[in-house]
């Protein structure tokens, strides 16, 4: 979706959010992978539970996330609205070691299915399984 509604005080939100390191590197994270649950986003960057909730609470009031439950999960997705320029900050940061870093633990995680976002795929196959065995 383009950015229909840009004016200054979205755009002043935006760019206070991205002026902090850690907003930075959660925002890339999700950016990269569609959505994040705070649980894997500890796990990656190595933040403590509250550090992690204190920015993504800041991002989502600065209009910049969504979030969407399933569970006893919450995953957190960048609102339409601000994807485009959220995606060209993120270009201009796409060879930064520190993000590189970030993703490349994700990528690990994830293929060690220690990430909660594997979990509930499994879960998913589980459940289409247990409904219809036949199909497995």
């Amino acid at each position: 979706m383009r950015l229909k509604n840009f004016n200054l005080t979205l755009g002043s939100q935006i760019f206070k959010a991205c002026a902090d390191e850690s907003r930075l590197r959660i925002l890339s994270l999700i950016v990269m992978n569609g959505e994040m649950c705070i649980s894997d986003l500890e796990k990656i960057l190595d933040f403590t539970q509250a550090k992690t909730s204190r920015h993504l609470i800041y991002l989502k009031n600065s209009g910049i996330l969504n979030t969407r439950r399933y569970n006893h999960w919450v995953f957190y997705q960048i609102k339409d609205g601000v994807e485009d320029i959220i995606k060209q900050v993120f270009q201009f940061l796409r060879k930064d070691p520190q993000l590189l870093t970030d993703q490349q633990t994700y990528q690990t995680l994830f293929t060690n299915r220690e990430l909660a976002v594997n979990k509930l795929q499994i879960q998913e196959w589980q459940k289409e399984r247990l409904s219809d065995p036949k199909r497995h």
